[in-house]
C-alpha cells in the first residue's frame, strides 16, 4: 500500500500535471489574461446563466403534421394504385375534414385497391393501434381516417427530427455548447451562450427551409391566379420577392410530382458566374440527382418553379436536361441571406413550423457577478476548510490543502479537454466536490488515528487507515457516481451542468485525496521514519 516505486509516481505527477496544464487557459481567460495563441488553450464554457445569451422557446403546430400526412399518404395512394397491376382508376381525391376520400371507378377492383393500400398504413409505435383506419363506403369509396395515436407518433416523430435540425442549424453557426431540448409534446427550448443578438437565431430557426421543385401549370389563366383560382390538381403560390413576379400575385403550380429537398447533400453560398449575385449551389444525392434529371428530361422547355417554405424563389424555363446533380438556387439574396439558407438547406427541412412564442435575453453582467459571487464563495469556502484541516490534523492536513488546490486545476483541465460547459449549478458541484474531497482525508485520518490508538506501529497505522478508510469512499463515491449518472441522463440543462461537473470532481477527488496524498505521506515516512505521528 505505501510501496510507490519511481515509474509509478512519475505516472501520477504525468496525469495531475497534464490536467492541470489544460486548466490554464481557463484561469487566463477567467482573470482577463491573454493566453498565448501559439499555445493549444483547451477552455471551460461558461453556460447561458453565466455568460450570457439567448434564450428562445418555440412552438409546433400539431395540425401542420396532420396537413402533411394527409397529403404524403395522397401522393403514396396515387402512386400505389397507379402501379398496380393492372392500374386501378379512381377518381378525384378528397381531403376535407381530414380523411381522405376517393371512389374506385371499377367496382371488380375494390378489393385489389386495399391489398395496395393497406401496406401504406403501419403501427403507431407500441400502442397496438394502426396510424391509419381503412373504410370502405357504399360498396367502392374507400375512406382513410388518421388515428389518434397515428397523429400523436407522427407529432412526436416531428419534433424529434426538429430537434436535431435546430441543433445542426446552431452548431453551423459556430456557437459552442447550445442547450436545445424538448419541452412538452410540441415545444423546443434552445439557449445560446454568449450570442447577445437574438435576430439571427430567430431568423434561421424560424425558416422551415422545405425546398421544393414544382412544375408550372401553364394551362392557368393569368385572371384566374389573380382571383385565387388554380385548376384542378394545383395550387397558388406567392412569390417571395414580388419583384420575381413582375406584377403578378404568384403562380399556379402542380401539388404532386415534383421534388423535395430532403434529398440534398450540400448546399454552399456562392456567386453567379454572370451576374457576380449571390447564389445558392446544391447538390443531391445519387437518387436525388436522377429524379431531378429525369424531372428535367421530361420537362424541356418548360418552366418549373424553385419553392422555399412555400413561396416561389424563381421560376426559371428548362431549357435542357439538367444531368449533373446539381443545380442553383437565385433570387434577389444578400451575401448574409444566401449563406443562412445554404446552413438551412444544408441542415435539413424542418418537418413542421416552429413559431418563437417566448425570446429572454441575459446579459454578461448577470453572469459576471453569479461568477464573482461563485468564487468568493469557493474562495472562502476553501480557506476555512484548509485552515480547519492544518489546525486539526497537522502534517496530514497540510498534504490534504495541496491535494484539495490540485483537485480544483485537474477539475478544470478535464471539463476543458472534453469542452464542457460550466453553469452556474456547476460551481455548486464545485464547492460540493470540494467538500468530498477533504471528507475523504477526515475519513483516512481518523481511520489512522484509531488504528495508533490501538497500539499499530506508525507505518502500520498509516497503511492500515488508507487501506481501511478507501473501502468506504470508494463506496460512497460509486454512490454518487450513480446519482450523478442519472442526473445526466434524465434531467436537462443546468441540472446536466451539475451532473458533469459532479462526476469529474468524483474521480478527480479520489486521485487526489487518496492516490496522491498517500504517496505524499509514504515518501515523507521513507525519508523521517517518524516514531509517532501529530494527529
Amino acid at each position: 500500500m505505501l510501496d510507490f516505486p519511481k515509474w509509478k509516481k512519475a505516472w501520477y505527477w504525468f496525469i495531475a500535471g497534464v490536467a492541470m496544464l489544460a486548466s490554464l487557459p481557463s484561469i487566463f481567460a477567467i482573470s482577463g489574461l491573454n493566453w498565448p495563441a501559439s499555445l493549444p488553450s483547451p477552455r471551460v464554457h461558461l453556460g447561458l446563466d453565466l455568460a450570457g445569451g439567448s434564450h428562445i422557446l418555440l412552438e409546433a403546430d400539431k395540425r401542420q403534421v396532420a396537413q402533411q400526412r394527409l397529403e404524403t399518404m395522397e401522393e403514396q395512394v396515387r402512386t400505389k394504385l397507379k402501379a398496380a397491376e393492372p392500374a386501378i382508376e379512381v377518381g378525384d381525391i378528397s381531403s376535407q375534414g381530414g380523411r381522405l376520400s376517393f371512389m374506385v371507378k371499377n367496382p371488380g377492383q375494390v378489393d385489389s385497391a386495399r391489398e395496395a393500400i393497406q401496406p401504406l398504413t403501419t403501427g403507431a409505435g407500441l400502442t397496438g393501434q394502426r396510424d391509419w383506419d381503412i373504410e370502405v363506403v357504399d360498396g367502392s369509396r374507400f375512406v382513410l381516417t388518421p388515428t389518434q395515436q397515428g397523429i400523436d407518433q407522427a407529432v412526436t416523430n416531428a419534433m424529434d427530427t426538429a430537434v436535431e435540425v435546430v441543433r445542426k442549424r446552431i452548431d453551423a453557426l459556430g456557437t459552442r455548447e447550445p442547450t436545445i431540448l424538448r419541452s412538452g409534446d410540441q415545444r423546443i427550448v434552445v439557449q445560446v451562450p454568449g450570442l447577445q443578438d437574438p435576430n439571427q437565431l430567430k431568423q434561421l430557426l424560424g425558416q422551415t427551409a422545405k425546398l421544393e421543385f414544382k412544375l408550372v401549370d401553364v394551362t392557368a389563366q393569368p385572371d384566374d391566379i389573380a382571383k385565387g383560382i388554380a385548376p384542378a390538381g394545383s395550387e397558388i403560390l406567392p412569390y417571395a420577392d414580388p419583384k420575381e413576379g413582375r406584377g403578378s400575385p404568384g403562380l399556379a403550380v402542380r401539388r404532386l410530382g415534383g421534388i423535395k429537398g430532403d434529398q440534398l447533400t450540400d448546399a454552399r453560398q456562392a456567386f453567379d458566374p454572370k451576374s457576380n449575385a449571390p447564389v445558392v449551389s446544391i447538390t443531391f444525392n445519387t437518387a436525388g440527382g436522377a429524379k431531378f434529371a429525369q424531372l428535367t428530361t421530361e420537362n424541356v422547355n418548360k418552366p418549373f418553379a424553385i419553392v422555399l417554405d412555400d413561396k416561389i424563389l424563381s421560376a426559371p424555363n428548362i431549357n435542357e436536361p439538367i444531368l449533373g446533380g446539381s443545380a442553383q438556387i437565385s433570387g434577389s439574396f444578400s451575401v448574409q441571406e444566401a449563406t443562412q439558407l445554404a446552413i438551412a438547406l444544408r441542415s435539413g427541412a424542418l418537418p413542421v413550423d416552429l413559431k418563437v412564442v417566448e425570446e429572454r435575453t441575459v446579459g454578461p453582467d448577470l453572469g459576471a457577478d453569479s461568477i464573482h459571487k461563485g468564487a468568493i464563495a469557493m474562495a472562502v469556502g476553501t480557506g476555512l476548510l484548509m485552515v480547519f484541516m492544518v489546525l486539526t490534523y497537522g502534517r496530514f492536513g497540510v498534504y490534504t490543502c495541496v491535494a484539495l488546490i490540485i483537485n480544483v486545476l485537474m477539475i478544470l483541465g478535464v471539463m476543458a479537454v472534453f469542452g464542457t460547459t460550466l453553469t452556474l449549478p456547476g460551481i455548486a458541484g464545485f464547492v460540493l466536490t470540494i467538500g468530498a474531497a477533504v471528507d475523504a482525508n477526515v475519513l483516512i485520518n481518523e481511520r489512522i488515528r484509531e488504528e495508533r490508538a490501538r497500539g499499530r506501529r506508525v507505518v502500520a497505522s498509516v497503511e492500515h487507515g488508507y487501506k481501511e478508510a478507501s473501502r468506504a469512499i470508494f463506496d460512497a463515491n460509486i454512490t454518487n457516481s450513480i446519482a450523478a449518472v442519472m442526473m445526466f441522463a434524465f434531467g436537462s440543462g443546468p441540472v446536466r451542468g451539475f451532473a458533469v461537473v459532479l462526476m469529474i470532481g468524483i474521480v478527480t477527488s479520489v486521485f487526489t485525496a487518496v492516490t496522491l496524498t498517500r504517496m505524499w505521506v509514504a515518501g515523507w515516512l521513507h525519508r523521517a521514519r517518524p516514531n509517532d505521528l501529530v494527529l
